[in-house]
């Protein structure tokens, strides 16, 4: 694995449509700073522009304005093409993105083959095993053959078979049910004590936020209302919006437990 890198944002913008003549903002002058090894969740509601955020850090959105750091560099430093960054940063899609018609071990060794890694089969069999599906029993196995649960813990071990840095994960684990969602967070928990790779991940979910991360950064049209822990959020909202997020949220577990 290679060493955990910091990600930062500094006063990035960004609009959709300005070819069009009429420009959505997606984000407002936002900053963020991820330490190497942290953990940091995006939450809001949907069109905050917490997938905008994430995707500014491996180029799937280039920002209308400001810079975006990954270890420290500018990630458009250069002028460059965006396959060599996102080649050492890890992501993990809603829909998990694996490719149907490879097996399971040649989807997890994408990256490291690309890379032109010459053990990247081993690597593969590694981060599978990482994430609890030995290939042996699963690497022959399409994806259509998995359960839900097991496609996106195989999306996992792609974007951490090539040992990179850092890992984006865009709400990953939302599409499934509620039983598979807590075992796979318990398993991608266990997984990043492990590793000790940096995580950003985007979810509505401030439970999730609170199991998984280490700081907590609530969006809102755009904008960073309050990034902190989730206790300092809990004790000290710093907007109101924050603390009608935090108390729809209790309410929501409330009624579960009825």
């Amino acid at each position: 694995m290679h060493d955990p890198v910091s990600l930062a944002a500094r006063d990035v913008t960004h609009h959709y449509g300005a070819a069009s003549g009429a420009p959505e903002r997606a984000l407002d002058a936002v900053t963020l700073d991820v330490p190497a090894g942290a953990a940091c969740a995006l939450v809001g509601a949907s069109g905050s522009g917490k997938t905008t955020l994430l995707r500014c850090f491996n180029r799937m959105v280039e920002p209308t304005r400001g810079t975006v750091l990954v270890g420290g560099a500018d990630v458009r430093a250069g002028g460059g093409p965006a396959v060599a960054l996102r080649r050492r940063v890890g992501y993990v899609p809603q829909d998990g993105g694996l490719l149907p018609h490879w097996r399971v071990l040649r989807n997890a060794a994408l990256v490291p083959t690309l890379l032109g890694a010459p053990n990247a089969v081993r690597l593969a069999e590694d981060a599978l095993a990482l994430v609890g599906l030995p290939a042996a029993r699963y690497g022959r196995r399409f994806p259509h053959e998995l359960s839900g649960g097991q496609r996106q813990r195989v999306a996992l071990a792609r974007a951490l078979a090539a040992r990179p840095g850092v890992v984006l994960l865009d709400e990953p684990f939302g599409a499934l049910d509620a039983i598979t969602r807590s075992e796979l967070q318990g398993a991608f928990a266990d997984v990043r004590r492990e590793v000790g790779v940096t995580t950003l991940l985007v979810t509505h979910d401030l439970a999730e936020a609170a199991r998984l991360a280490d700081t907590v950064a609530v969006m809102r049209a755009g904008r960073v209302e309050q990034c902190a822990p989730f206790a300092t959020l809990a004790a000290a909202p710093a907007t109101e919006y924050v603390a009608e997020l935090l108390a729809r949220a209790a309410a929501t577990a409330e009624a579960l437990r009825v």
